[in-house]
This record gives structure tokens, sequence and C-alpha cells, in this order.
């Protein structure tokens, strides 16, 4: 399906660097070098499912830079709106855990260009011109308070210019350290959104949300639907704006078995999609950020059916903890055929 509909996602992109297979960093004599970042996540997963998407952020100006913007353009991003200055890129190392232990990462994005950010460098008004969805995330709000106000900034020009407005709560502990809490900060921003996304963890960190508890050991599960909704119905008293909000659950049974499942809260009502058992985690990094660039695109292509628009977000994520790296690179064909009951990973001939 042709959408015609042009979204804009807006953060920070990072240089991942990867210790190979599952090598602890202490075993490391080098790293594979991708890019990825939240947002930018977003934009590829929308562009690879034929969404006009422009994809925003401060870069440095150098060949690092230059080469991310490369593979940005290959994957069909507008980068036009890419601004630059400042003095690096982040960076961001992964080590990929097994079964028992846990994957790690470690920041390396102080005083990166992003971060540096400040309101009337991004011209938002020319940006947003012939746009119709705006998307942003609490990760860029949680790096510091120059890049909060960009955030704002960015948030009541699309509102002004009534764009729908989508948020990832995207909670990372690690990463508010300017002096203010997640919880202080985002409530204000997150006012203006129409549609919410994160995990139950997010939701609780952010929006004082109740969990209510996903503990699925397998695809038969029930999930306490009552339970959600009446969370999800106090959150929204607090959001009068916000018409739906999507929740990721997911219980990690090892760090290479995952139970997916998925929430949509809508005028009132809880829909649940169908329950993923995944067994051999490839990729979790972009799983979330799947489920997002599933949710828009659910959302513009089947504008009349919210419970397929949930189903093809839960399916895009489980695809994506298949594929490696940060960015989703399944197709609509894949997600809507997993949709439909067959995940057999069969040869396609």
């Amino acid at each position: 399906m042709k959408i015609k509909n042009k979204v804009v996602t807006f953060g920070e992109v990072l240089l991942r660097l990867t210790a190979p297979g599952n090598l602890r960093f202490s075993q490391v004599g080098e790293f594979i070098a991708i890019y990825g970042g939240s947002e930018a996540n977003v934009a590829v997963s929308l562009a690879n499912y034929g969404v006009p998407v422009e994809y925003v952020t401060r870069l440095p100006d150098n060949d690092i830079a230059r080469a991310c913007v490369s593979a940005l353009r290959s994957h069909n991003l507008g980068t036009e709106g890419i601004v630059y200055g400042g003095n690096r890129l982040g960076i961001y190392f992964l080590e990929n855990g097994a079964v028992s232990r846990s994957s790690s990462v470690v920041y390396d994005r102080a005083d990166s260009s992003f971060s540096t950010l400040r309101p009337g460098m991004i011209d938002w008004k020319s940006i947003f011109a012939d746009a119709s969805w705006f998307h942003w995330s609490g990760i860029a709000a949680s790096l510091t308070q120059g890049a909060a106000d960009v955030c704002r900034e960015a948030i009541e020009t699309a509102n002004e210019m009534g764009l729908t407005i989508s948020c990832d709560l995207n909670y990372r502990r690690n990463l508010w350290k300017y002096g203010k809490s997640a919880s202080e900060v985002m409530p204000e921003l997150v006012q203006y959104s129409d549609v919410i996304f994160g995990s139950e963890g997010e939701y609780m960190n952010v929006l004082n949300f109740n969990p209510v508890g996903f503990k699925a050991l397998d695809a038969s599960y029930t999930i306490d639907t009552e339970g959600y909704e009446e969370a999800c119905r106090q959150v929204q008293a607090t959001l009068p704006r916000c018409r739906k909000m999507f929740i990721e659950l997911r219980n990690s049974v090892n760090a290479n078995h995952d139970l997916l499942g998925g929430i949509l809260y809508s005028d009132g009502t809880v829909k649940h999609a169908r329950i993923y058992d995944v067994t051999h985690v490839v990729d979790k990094v972009g799983t979330g950020d799947a489920f997002v660039g599933g949710m828009i695109y659910g959302l513009l292509a089947y504008p009349n059916d919210e419970q397929k628009a949930l189903d093809f977000a839960l399916a895009a994520s489980c695809l994506k903890t298949t594929i490696y790296g940060d960015f989703n690179l399944a197709t609509v064909a894949e997600v809507e055929t997993l949709m439909k009951g067959d995940g057999s990973g069969r040869v396609s001939r």
C-alpha cells in the first residue's frame, strides 16, 4: 500500500560498536561498526515500508558523519533536515549476552553534536511544511537540558502546524544525568502526543503507570486486559489529548528467549495481539523501535482497523529479533505473512 503521509522523526544517531559474536569486551580485538539509534531505527522501518520519512538530527562536519549519512540515505531516509555542528558523533558499545548472561551497553555520547543542540538551530517550520506526522522519544529529552528544550520547540511547532504527534517514552536510567528526572521533564512534553508507546516499565518510570505484569512462559498465556484497561485509563486522565496508548509486553526467559505481546488502549477499551514465543533471538536492540515503526505504519495503512495496526506492530517487532543490527529490514509482505500465522521460516523460492 502506497502511503503519502510524510513522517518526520527526531533524535540522535550513534555509531554502534559491537563485540563480535558473544565475546565479552575484555576479549575483543576488533568491533563491528554500524549505525543506529531509536528514532533513526523507526525512520528506517517506515522507509522500508514505503512511507516518505525525514530524519532530523545534528552531526559533526566530518568524514564519520558523512559515512553515517550515506548509510541513512541507503535506506531511503530523507536527510535534508540534518544540521551540522559540534565536535563528535555519539557512540555506544554493545556486548551481546547469551542464555543467563545479559547483554551490556556502554555509552560514549557526552558532548556529542546532538547533546549540544540548542533551540533555534533547526528550522522546524520548514521541516514540517509537507509532513503530517512527527515522532520523538524520551532519549532525546534525557541527554541535556538543551536537547530537551529542542524537543519542546519541535513539539510545540508540530502542534501549531496540526501534525499528529507520537512519542516513544524510551526511558534510559543511565542517560538522565543533567539534574532532572524523566518524571519531571517528560509528562509536560508528552501531553502534546496523540499516540504514545512504551514498555510497562517505561510507563511506570515516566507516567506513574501501575504495572500489571506480563509473565508469559509460552504463547498460551492469558493477558490481563482488565488490569491494563484500568492502568491506562488512569494515565489518560492526566494526558487527555492522547488518543492511543501502545504497550509492548516482553518477558525475557533468558538472553536468547523472549515472549512478546502487545496492548492497545483506545477509546476506553483494550485490544491485545497474539503472543510470540521467540526462542532464538538474534539481536534484541531495536525491538521496541520496530514496534513503533510498525505502529505508525499500521495506523497510516489501516486507519479503520486498530487491531490490524497492533498486530502489524507486534509482528514487525518479532521479526526484528531475527535481524542483526539496529534496523528492522523486514518487508511489509514478511510482516503480514507472520501476522497471518506463517512463522515456519521455510525457504521462499
